[in-house]
């Protein structure tokens, strides 16, 4: 099964997510990640999905959403050259024990502390998820209480 990491550009309209997300489940194909937000044009939004599936099934999901009215580009990033990250906040313990070793691991990871409080610290992390993986595998053993991630977002790299 191998990972595709598809970027859809469409329609900023209610009901558009869902037919996309249904063509996904129809053909049950799990979406690893979703992230939608609205481009530089407000009609317009990016889906960025991550989904893991054989290379068939995968170009006829592909071919499936640039049929849909509200489609107006697919471009499955697999195999091409592409950028992507991943944002986290991550809630930790902040032990007097373990503040300064906290402080070690951000400032290594080039991460941020965006908020405090008596007995938690709040760190965003930007990266891959190779690197979201590793920051949380160094929290872990000082309590990790919460996480979210945004999921990957991607953007094809431009020919040289």
């Amino acid at each position: 099964m191998q990972k595709h990491t598809i970027s859809l550009l469409v329609d900023n309209e209610p009901g558009v997510l869902s037919r996309v997300a249904g063509l996904f489940s129809g053909r049950g194909f799990n979406i690893e990640s979703l992230c939608v937000a609205e481009t530089l044009d407000p009609a317009i939004s990016r889906i960025t999905l991550v989904t893991r599936g054989d290379d068939a099934i995968a170009e006829q999901i592909n071919k499936q959403a640039n049929k849909l009215i509200n489609v107006i580009k697919v471009n499955d990033l697999t195999g091409t050259e592409y950028v992507e990250r991943e944002m986290a906040l991550i809630k930790v313990q902040a032990k007097a024990d373990y503040r300064a070793e906290i402080l070690r691991i951000v400032d290594i990871f080039r991460c941020n502390i965006v908020d405090v409080s008596p007995a938690h610290y709040t760190i965003e992390v930007t990266g891959t998820a190779d690197k979201l993986a590793a920051i949380l595998s160094l929290l872990r053993p000082m309590g990790v209480k919460e996480i979210a991630r945004t999921g990957a977002i991607a953007l094809g790299r431009e020919k040289k």
